[in-house]
């Protein structure tokens, strides 16, 4: 069996910072999450994603009109909570920078269940979104931090 990575419980320490300008970048990413992709809004994208935005997932169109298509086409609307219901992880901000990582249980070709990490990196610029890389990949059987189950 897997052993999934722990899932934080308290996102307001994950949001908090010492440095306001990483602090307002965390909050940006935070409540697209929330508001775009969770709660399906995309009538609502522009005020975090930046008209020229650069996604660098191959699967994925470019520009706000890219994304707002995507969530359009793939989600929703739905009441937008005050805290995202995806397994985050850890939330980080460097610079013009913030990464996320989240976690979710899948099931291998004989039913064994196994943990999936996603980890996306956003770059701030100018108050909005303004580029996106991610990628998807199996956690290792073995976790350094595997104290807590979600």
């Amino acid at each position: 069996m897997s052993v999934p990575p722990v899932v934080s419980q308290d996102h307001a320490a994950l949001l908090a910072s010492d440095d306001p300008q990483l602090a307002a970048n965390k909050r940006l990413v935070y409540d697209m999450y929330r508001i775009v992709l969770q709660g399906g809004h995309w009538t609502r994208a522009h005020e975090f994603i930046a008209e020229d935005y650069i996604q660098h997932n191959p699967n994925a169109a470019q520009g706000l009109a890219g994304l707002v298509d995507y969530v359009r086409a793939s989600r929703p609307e739905r009441e937008i909570k005050e805290a995202l219901e995806l397994p985050l992880i850890h939330l980080m901000a460097e610079g013009d920078y913030v990464t996320t990582a989240f976690v979710r249980p899948e099931k291998d070709a004989n039913g064994e269940t196994y943990y999936s990490s996603w980890f996306d990196l956003y770059r701030i610029d100018d108050g909005k979104i303004a580029e996106h890389w991610d990628v998807l990949q199996a956690v290792p059987e073995k976790s350094a931090n595997n104290n807590t189950m979600f």
